[in-house]
Order: structure tokens, then sequence, then C-alpha cells
């Protein structure tokens, strides 16, 4: 169980506005997450991810404190075994798409497997400047999931893709995220894409 009990100040189009959060996301338990632009939700990953600090609250995953204000604990993000896929992807432009994957593993089999679910493992020597945009973004997805997070954060994951490809590679990620038992926040512009993926979900409403 994930529990996120958190506000912040944001910088809002019309002055500042709190995003408070108060949810327990169950583990294994994949939610989508949409609303309005500039209502938080990105925010709202990298503050679940350490990225950004909170000013007031707690997020807890299981027994283990990663964040708790009153108490001064803050869990650097390399310690919360969480997987994260950035809107912009943030690949290395020096490391093939194998190395990209070994930075965060030795497992091969795993790794192997991981390129056969992204459709990269033709690829594997490719630099992202020689990939598609798509192909960019699958293989953030995978090295995300190459340490079998607990929790995986995806921020705008498939826009980048199209629909076949998008179809499928959604029904082997629900595959594997139950497998690994990870838990699963994703934000989407178009949440009926996850409508085959996502058990709950999470409305940001914006001001």
């Amino acid at each position: 169980m994930i529990t996120v009990s958190i506000e912040k100040m944001l910088n809002a189009y019309h002055g500042q506005q709190v995003l408070h959060i108060n949810r327990q996301f169950a583990s294994g338990s994949i939610t989508k997450i949409y609303g309005p632009s500039g209502s938080g939700k990105t925010t709202f990953l990298k503050l679940v991810a350490g990225l950004i600090t909170p000013e007031k609250g707690a997020i807890t995953a299981g027994t283990l404190t990663w964040f708790n204000a009153e108490k001064k604990i803050d869990l650097p993000v390399q310690k919360r075994n969480i997987g994260f896929v950035f809107q912009n992807y943030a690949l290395f432009p020096n490391m093939n798409v194998r190395q990209h994957l070994q930075y965060a593993t030795n497992d091969e089999q795993w790794i192997n497997r991981l390129l056969h679910l992204g459709k990269l493992d033709t690829l594997y020597t490719r630099r992202p400047n020689y990939l598609s945009g798509g192909q960019q973004q699958r293989l953030a997805i995978l090295r995300a999931l190459t340490t079998k997070p607990q929790l995986l954060l995806m921020d705008e994951p498939f826009s980048a893709l199209d629909p076949k490809m998008k179809t499928e590679l959604i029904a082997e990620l629900k595959a594997i995220l139950r497998e690994l038992g990870t838990t699963a926040l994703i934000v989407s512009h178009n949440p009926q894409e996850l409508d085959g993926l996502a058990d709950s979900e999470l409305v940001f409403e914006g001001e």
C-alpha cells in the first residue's frame, strides 16, 4: 500500500494554489491520473518520487516512510524503488538501447525480455538520436522497468505511439506489472486509452 497525504503550493495561472492529495494506492493497482493542464499532475508524480519536496504531510510505502514533514524524513529517490517515465524521456544520448537497461541491472535475461516487450530487440545498438519518437518512448518505459520497481510513475507514456503499438504495449505492460506486483500511477491526457489497463482513477480538477 502506498499512502500519500501531502500538500504543496503551486504557482498556477491565476496565482498560487495548494495541491492537496490524500489517497491510498493498493499494492499492484494501476491508477490513471488526468485533469486540465496546470492542475498539478506531473508535480504530483515528482512529489511521490522525491524529486520535489512537499510542504506538509507524509508518504509511506507499506511500513517504510518515504517522507514525513514533521519528522523531517525525506528518503532520496534512489531508495524509494521507483521507476519513472518522464514526458521528455530523459534518455542518455551517449548510451545505446541495451546500455540504457544495463545501467540499472545486470540481469541479461530480464533485459532481453524487456527489449522483446518494447520491440527494440533488433535496435539494441542504436543511440537515442537514431530512434524515432515512439521508439525513444518505448525505451524510456523499458528503462523504468529494469529495476522491477515497487512503484512505477508514468507521465504521458504512450503519447508518441501509433494506435496498434499502443494497444499491444498496454496489454503486455498490464501483464508484466501484474507479474511484478508493481503499483503504477499513469498520467494521461487521453484517459480512455487506459480503460483496459487501469483499475482506478485520480482526477485533478484544476483551478
